[in-house]
């Protein structure tokens, strides 16, 4: 923690700003009767929208575009067909990540459940974070290519964009590859020996939004091949459609943090799939629910976010990632508990792992941030590779720049890293201006412009950095750079109240691009007292005129730290609004993001 406070408080400290907001999206909101403070959350999230609003405020899946729309769309479901007619073995290949294992259970439970596939013709294909790495990956080739019978066909989910150099060794082989992606594609284009590349980035793409997840495009591959099995009169014209596994599509959707913004398509499958995961239908909900506890249903998308997909993913961070698939698959309570189980304790062990290196990533940022660097890249030389993009993302609230975290990967000599990004910089476009500028420092990049994947040489991480450095400061220019939180301004006491919280979730689901509201106010410590395992949390109780509200301030302390303020101070703070259940009572509680004493 020293090195820490040799930093400015100016670039740790986080300054509260309103968010500017679109006068015209406003005007359109309340015209078309949504409240004042739907239509100022609107246009403060929405800057100069001009589509239609109700996509957006009533999402519905009639906004969806038909798949037929998506480039190689209709080939890639023909292929699919084909292979389920023609009793092929297929291979199901995708990223490890909760899309990545989203779009798995989407795939697998259409082509078993929805298209009699037996579960002997099909293969799961999972890389390993740490002795694979993402996508489609050489040690994962060679496994599919050792399978007995080996497919004929791989369908791949979440990756294989920029995977040509190991897809053609499977078409070599003998086996064709559907690649469905949401990836940004290499400046080459589509892989040019997969059998067909869906990918709403294409540029020869007539899909309307170019954002929805991995998951989402498979989802949509999947739904045309049904069309198609039923067009040659390989299924019944009654065959169910893949509504129910839009489930997992929110999941994915959510958990992936793509946009929830100005995405009819992204609003629509998060809306009905919240409600059908509401319905508990599946074990692996269930035994979410049941751990969570009662007060946790009605699941909403910060319990996908914050709660289901850390989960999830903390297997494929620390080890094999079969057991997030399995625990996703489930067919019985008693099982999907028990896969759940091994989840949480991963889970716990990234945290511990996580805070340890989350600590030593600071102390490594403070040269870079002493010096002003428009990034932040640190390289943590003993570090887990599975907890980079968490720590990155720390880095990113920490100080209010993009950041990469860089550890040593499994082949000898080579770096691995993940980036999270900032508003105003495409974190993938600056990586190909980084490759532009020094190709060998770079020779592998994935990702969109939230976040992104790297491969570099050790030798060459100053070559990268200085690289990477300028295609950052050539994308951002002269924007100020600090950590701050954006607010929807202040509310009156009188409107801090479960009605206002209904006026707002009626607004969900919020994500990427859709931030769930937060406001800022004045209010008085009225009591106070560390929760927590660790002491780290901070309930208290706080005061507005005559209106005294219960809070929870989440990480707000360091173990055995105590807070720098008392009963009677007067606080500044950042905070959201949240439905407290507690049996079976419901009372309006403050959620801090950040809070100063005046």
């Amino acid at each position: 923690m020293t090195a820490l406070t040799e930093l400015p408080q100016s670039m740790t400290r986080p300054r509260l700003q309103p968010r500017p907001r679109d006068a015209a999206v406003y005007a359109r909101a309340q015209a078309q009767g949504l409240s004042e403070l739907q239509a100022r959350l609107l246009a403060s999230r929405l800057p100069g929208y001009a589509g239609e609003l109700m996509p957006l405020v009533a999402p519905s899946l009639r906004y969806l575009a038909h798949p037929q729309k998506l480039a190689e769309g209709r080939r890639a479901a023909e292929r699919i067909a084909e292979a389920v007619v023609d009793d092929e073995s297929i291979g199901i290949l995708t990223d490890y990540d909760v899309d990545g294992i989203t779009s798995h259970v989407v795939i697998r439970r259409t082509l078993v459940e929805l298209f009699g596939v037996p579960e002997s013709k099909l293969h799961s294909l999972i890389g390993h974070r740490i002795h694979d790495g993402y996508g489609i990956s050489l040690p994962l080739v060679e496994r599919t290519l050792a399978l007995t019978p080996r497919p004929t066909l791989v369908i791949t989910a979440d990756c294989g964009s920029s995977d040509e150099p190991r897809i053609a060794r499977l078409k070599a082989a003998g086996s064709d590859v559907v690649v469905s992606d949401h990836h940004a594609l290499p400046e080459e284009g589509p892989p040019a020996s997969a059998y067909a590349c869906v990918n709403p980035t294409r540029q020869d793409c007539d899909y309307p939004d170019a954002t929805i997840a991995g998951c989402m495009v498979a989802w949509l591959v999947m739904s045309l091949a049904r069309g198609v099995l039923i067009e040659w009169g390989a299924l019944p014209a009654a065959t169910p459609k893949l509504s129910p596994w839009l489930s997992y599509v929110a999941l994915g959707t959510v958990a992936d943090c793509v946009s929830l913004g100005a995405s009819p398509a992204n609003r629509a499958v998060v809306s009905q799939g919240l409600a059908l995961i509401n319905r508990m239908d599946a074990p692996c909900f269930r035994a979410m629910a049941e751990r969570l506890g009662p007060d946790s249903v009605p699941f909403n998308a910060e319990t996908l976010a914050f709660q289901m997909g850390p989960r999830i993913n903390a297997r494929s961070r620390l080890d094999d990632p079969y057991e997030a698939l399995n625990f996703m698959l489930a067919e019985s309570d008693a099982a999907a508990g028990q896969h759940l189980s091994v989840l949480e304790d991963d889970n716990q062990s990234r945290k511990a792992i996580e805070a340890e290196m989350a600590t030593e990533a600071r102390a490594l940022a403070v040269a870079e941030l002493t010096a002003d660097a428009p990034a932040v890249v640190v390289f943590v030389a003993d570090g887990h590779p599975g907890v980079q993009g968490i720590v990155a993302s720390r880095l990113v609230q920490a100080y209010g720049r993009p950041a990469l975290v860089l550890t040593r990967a499994a082949a000898p000599n080579m770096l691995t890293g993940s980036g999270r990004s900032i508003d105003g910089l495409h974190l993938r476009d600056a990586l190909q201006r980084a490759h532009e500028l020094a190709p060998e420092a770079l020779p592998r990049f994935g990702g969109h412009s939230g976040a992104a994947g790297i491969g570099v040489p050790e030798a060459q991480l100053a070559a990268f950095k200085a690289a990477f450095l300028q295609a950052v400061g050539e994308q951002l220019g002269d924007t100020l750079l600090y950590p701050r939180l954006w607010t929807d301004g202040e509310l009156d006491a009188a409107t801090l109240t479960l009605t206002t919280l209904d006026e707002l979730e009626a607004l969900g689901p919020y994500g990427r691009e859709f931030d769930p509201p937060l406001f800022e106010g004045r209010f008085i410590v009225e009591s106070l007292r560390p929760v927590g395992a660790d002491g780290t949390h901070l309930m208290m109780e706080l005061s507005t005129g005559a209106l005294t509200l219960k809070a929870i301030w989440f990480r707000a302390l360091t173990p055995g730290e105590l807070p720098a303020f008392g009963v009677g101070a007067t606080l500044h703070c950042a905070y959201k609004l949240n439905r407290n259940r507690y049996r079976g009572r419901e009372s309006l509680q403050l959620m801090v993001e950040h809070a100063e004493p005046l």
